[in-house]
């Protein structure tokens, strides 16, 4: 049942895409807020994502994995066809980290949450920026969507063999 694997590549990827989403809405939904609970404005909100990695040794692949490929290349070999191979098993959100980029002074005394100098500061959201973000995200849901659909089907039509 290596397919399995498969399957789980593919959801981790959809559920990586979908908090990627739902943090790029969230931006949007901020892009004018000048107050927070915090009492600054709000900050935009990044995902990093990293590989995910269950075992030491697939640590060690990701550092240098071509000449571990060529050095190991004879051990691999009779371990084909096995799930064990699979080094991969998925995207993980490390964390949501803010952008380091700093909100944008407006100088208006009037406004109710300008300094003493005249001026309020609008977040760190680029709005168009955040749309091409969302249909990266998007399209790489989509994607993984297809992969998932498509592995069911195959799934599918080898349990149809036998009859």
């Amino acid at each position: 049942m290596a397919f399995l694997s498969n399957l789980d590549v593919a959801v981790s990827g959809m559920i990586a895409q979908r908090t990627r989403a739902d943090v790029i809405a969230q931006n949007v939904a901020n892009a004018e807020t000048t107050r927070t609970a915090d009492g600054g404005p709000y900050i935009r909100q990044n995902v990093v994502f990293s590989e995910n990695v269950t075992r030491e040794s697939d640590r060690e692949s990701l550092i240098d994995f071509r000449s571990m490929v060529a050095e190991h290349l004879s051990e691999l070999k009779p371990l084909a066809g096995k799930p064990d191979v699979t080094k991969g098993k998925g995207v993980l959100l490390t964390e949501i980290v803010e952008d380091p980029t700093p909100p944008t002074p407006v100088y208006d005394p009037s406004h109710p949450d300008a300094d003493e100098d005249g001026y309020y500061y609008l977040p760190n959201v680029d709005v168009a920026e955040e749309q091409i973000d969302m249909l990266a995200a998007t399209q790489s849901y989509t994607a993984n969507l297809t992969i998932f659909n498509s592995l069911k089907t195959l799934a599918t039509k080898a349990l149809t063999i036998g009859q």
